[in-house]
């Protein structure tokens, strides 16, 4: 239920964004609109760090463009349902819709809800660490999902996904989760390690992954070890399935 509600309301502010920034949006066009959209609602690392709005936004051509001062707790918040085009929302909402709700179910609606938003804040602050005074603005939902992700790996390991292989055929395959998000913070981690010396040109966030990634996984752990449950789950037996949607069977 919260699941879909975050992916219905990242929907909305996507369908939003049409609105102001046109059908070029899509494919990550820009005006006017979407830079005073970006600016005022997404989250500005320069503005934590000096404590300070950021008032006006230089433009290629004309006056210097006004944006609103909205408080910098409230973006971080506002910046994890904005997008920058459809690619980035198609991608990020299909991570969540697969991963999401088996979280939820496990650990219950209003906690789900606190958890997401807790470790996407965590992933902007990853963010902000290593760009204190950078005045362009963060937007996404990859580091709350990044926490989902980390959570899934360590609640969930052997659960089958259902992956799409595209190497001079295109297959399905099933691989055990622990593979696949294996895969995608392995992926984090270089991309990261061949941005170094070319940060400023780098549009992903990141560390923002990572960070996100990091805390959903560290909560998991550490709320299991409080309860003196095993970390790393014992592994459990998956009869085949033609169903695409990760389920969870409890072993003999």
């Amino acid at each position: 239920m919260v699941n879909i509600a975050i992916i219905s309301l990242n929907a909305l502010v996507f369908l939003y964004a049409i609105a102001v920034g046109g059908m070029g949006y899509l494919t990550g066009g820009s005006t006017l609109g979407l830079v005073d959209f970006f600016y005022t609602w997404g989250f500005i690392p320069a503005e934590l760090t000096r404590g300070e709005y950021l008032n006006s936004v230089p433009v290629r051509f004309g006056p210097p463009l006004e944006i609103a001062s909205i408080p910098t707790w409230a973006t971080i918040a506002t910046s994890m349902f904005m997008h920058g085009g459809l690619l980035h929302f198609a991608g990020n909402m299909a991570y969540l819709w697969v991963f999401g709700d088996n979280i939820e179910d496990r650990i219950g609606h209003v906690k789900y809800l606190v958890f997401y938003l807790f470790t996407g804040a965590i992933a902007t602050l990853s963010h902000w660490f290593f760009f204190q005074d950078s005045v362009t603005p963060l937007i996404g939902a990859s580091g709350a999902i990044s926490g989902v992700l980390g959570a899934y790996l360590m609640m969930f390991p052997y659960n089958r996904i259902k992956v799409l292989v595209i190497f001079f055929f295109i297959t399905a395959v099933r691989l055990p989760a622990m593979y696949v998000l294996g895969f995608y913070l392995l992926l984090q981690l270089f991309q990261l390690v061949t941005s170094l010396g070319v940060s400023d040109q780098v549009s992903v966030a990141l560390w923002a992954h990572i960070g996100g990634f990091a805390a959903g996984a560290g909560i998991v752990a550490v709320y299991k070890l409080i309860t003196r449950q095993p970390i790393w789950p014992a592994r459990y037996d998956f009869p085949s399935s033609s169903s695409s949607r990760p389920q969870f069977w409890r072993g003999r």
